[in-house]
């Protein structure tokens, strides 16, 4: 048997029981570790004891479909999202990328591309933006790098991986405008296309929180045709 420990740990959410014997030989002859979930509501209590590197995600799950999953794992698991369906509409992708997906493929899919785009997720996620050894501090915000603990005044913050990295970015760089092409190169080490949503999902759950205004944000601001600003004023309140 594979040592989880040695290889990368994939969670495979899929209710087919042949299709999963067939994904799970595939990417075990690829020294891969992979273990099946076949619910979609047992996943969240999964992860307490497996801590996979990536998630292949079914949409098409019994007691919880993979999209409204989709919505809920940032906030229990940081790694990569592979959404895979048989509905290949331009719409369901849309919906799975904006969700929080990190990629998506449509059923059948054939093995070698499926490896092929783990291990880009995979290589996506295997360096942490880099960060300065101290913390940063805006009126009653502040943020340490090293435990990862957000405080806005007397409250404390809980952000998902994801969230933190994208904030220390926009901190870091106070008062300027990063463009989303800076953004995806920097965290996703990918060209931004025009058309993927997940920095702008990330930057709408960090606003919610953070107290920032949903319609009129003050403290990420959008700087439209341009990027996104961390305003280093509005803290004080």
């Amino acid at each position: 048997m594979t040592d989880p420990q040695s290889t990368h740990r994939v969670l495979l959410v899929e209710d087919d029981i042949r299709l999963a014997n067939l994904i799970v030989d595939y990417l075990k002859s690829h020294g891969m570790h992979v273990e099946v979930e076949r619910r979609g509501d047992t996943v969240l209590t999964r992860l307490i004891n497996y801590k996979p590197d990536i998630i292949l995600l079914d949409i098409m799950l019994p007691g919880m479909d993979g999209l409204t999953l989709c919505e809920k794992l940032p906030d229990y698991f940081a790694g990569p999202i592979l959404l895979m369906s048989a509905l290949g509409s331009n719409e369901d992708q849309i919906k799975g990328l904006e969700l929080g997906a990190d990629d998506y493929v449509v059923k059948p899919v054939d093995p070698a591309l499926l490896i092929a785009r783990i291990n880009n997720l995979l290589r996506r996620t295997a360096k942490p933006p880099k960060v300065e050894s101290h913390c940063l501090s805006f009126g009653k915000l502040s943020i340490d790098p090293h435990t990862q603990a957000i405080r806005l005044g007397d409250i404390e913050v809980d952000l998902t991986s994801h969230e933190f990295e994208l904030l220390w970015l926009l901190a870091s760089q106070a008062g300027q405008v990063l463009s989303r092409q800076y953004i995806y190169q920097y965290l996703l080490n990918i060209d931004f296309d025009g058309k993927d949503r997940k920095i702008d999902v990330r930057i709408s759950r960090l606003r919610k929180k953070l107290g920032d205004n949903i319609e009129t944000p003050f403290r990420i601001k959008t700087v439209w045709g341009q990027g996104y600003l961390f305003a280093p004023e509005a803290w004080t309140s």
